[in-house]
């Protein structure tokens, strides 16, 4: 009788000590008999190889002063230290009208993650530059016709009554831009993410300037005028696992020496470069290009 209790206590030890391992053969076998795949952990948004968001937003942006070089047929100046600023639209309907957005300053991103926490992000970023009119600027060069040439005093040229130069982007100042950006998760919870990223990008100009030159009728049209280069940084809410609130901070540098100031086939521009400063903030929505259970 001890015998026979001695081998059932141990072998109510064997069974109970192997339960963990034998259902976990048994899950296996099933899982082999019907098909069954283990499920996949649905990644934390903004993370994960393969994922994809794309974000619509408004901007404010400053520009350093520029010198500003205009060339042409009987003409070849620079006004100096030029002064300028952004022009948003007043708050309204347009901001939502579909049909009106690209009146507003805007900006639109499509990122796409290449790795773990680093993103391939395309922009596009529709700022707005005027050139401040009330302002006498240093000229140096030459103007032939004597006109223009003696609004110049004392190496001097008063922009305020609009006659001599009106100078704008205003549709607008257009950076069209690739970037890498890393994310790094600040805050997880169930429904509710904060994410930090920080990276580099580098695009072409492509402007819409207003330009009126000596009365000249005024050139306003679509044209590749340099390259842009910057530094951005941005903290991205994200709710339920898709719907993206966004702040972004961004610093860059922009050179475009070939701003065409008339209408037709003349050889007449302009160049200059400036730095610029721009905060943007909108909405946008991810989502995985994987598909998790």
């Amino acid at each position: 009788m001890k015998k026979l209790f001695v081998i059932g206590v141990m072998m109510s030890s064997f069974v109970f000590g192997q339960k963990e391992k034998d259902t976990l053969s048994v899950e296996r076998n099933l899982e082999t008999f019907t098909g069954a795949t283990p499920k996949k952990q649905k990644p934390d948004p903004l993370s994960k190889k393969g994922q994809m968001f794309v974000f619509f937003g408004w901007n404010r942006a400053a520009f350093s002063n520029s010198d500003i070089n205009f060339s042409g047929n009987g003409y070849n100046f620079q006004l100096n230290n030029v002064s300028a600023h952004d022009r948003p639209t007043k708050f309204g309907i347009v901001y939502f009208d579909p049909t009106w957005f690209t009146v507003v300053q805007y900006n639109f991103r499509a990122g796409y993650f290449i790795k773990d926490n680093l993103a391939l992000v395309l922009g596009i970023d529709h700022m707005k530059y005027v050139m401040d009119q009330n302002q006498t600027v240093n000229f140096k060069g030459h103007i032939s016709d004597p006109t223009y040439a003696g609004m110049v005093q004392n190496g001097q040229v008063n922009l305020a009554d609009e006659k001599f130069l009106t100078f704008e982007h205003t549709d607008g100042l257009n950076y069209e831009n690739l970037g890498l950006e890393r994310y790094q998760s600040l805050i997880n919870k169930k429904n509710i993410d904060l994410v930090w990223s920080y990276g580099a990008g580098i695009g072409v100009m492509f402007p819409k300037s207003n330009v009126r030159l000596f009365g000249n009728e005024r050139s306003d049209r679509f044209h590749v005028a340099g390259m842009g280069t910057d530094v951005r940084t941005s903290l991205n809410l994200v709710f339920w696992n898709h719907w993206m609130a966004r702040l972004e901070g961004k610093f860059g540098y922009i050179n475009m020496w070939d701003i065409k100031t008339t209408l037709n086939n003349k050889p007449d521009k302009a160049r200059q470069d400036f730095v610029f400063g721009q905060v943007l903030a909108g909405i946008g929505y991810t989502f995985n290009t994987k598909k998790y259970n």
